[in-house]
């Protein structure tokens, strides 16, 4: 399954502008890809292993602004539908194999 970060951060101030660059940079740590401006994924193995993940987010969010997880099937992942723009090389790897060794 594949877990989706979204999130809208202000970037107004010095301080919310030095928050969302450590926030994106926890989810690149944390193994987030970037699929669009200010949408990363992830692909996990289950449930649990998506909530060890929800839990280290918890521990780095921002102040202010909004952030949201969904976790969604490979399926439904794949199901996705691209109006403009193109799938990306990590996406089209993962997505057309049943195991992936990294």
């Amino acid at each position: 399954m594949r877990m989706l970060c979204m999130f809208d951060l202000p970037v107004d101030t010095p301080q919310e502008r030095r928050q969302y660059r450590i926030f994106r940079k926890e989810l690149l740590r944390n193994g987030f890809t970037m699929l669009q401006y200010s949408v990363y994924y992830r692909a996990v193995q289950n449930r649990a292993a998506g909530k060890r993940y929800e839990t280290a987010i918890k521990r780095f969010l921002p102040v202010h602004g909004e952030v949201r997880l969904v976790s969604v099937s490979e399926k439904q992942f794949s199901d996705m539908q691209i109006l403009v723009g193109s799938r990306s090389n990590q996406e089209t790897i993962v997505g057309s194999k049943e195991l992936v060794i990294i």
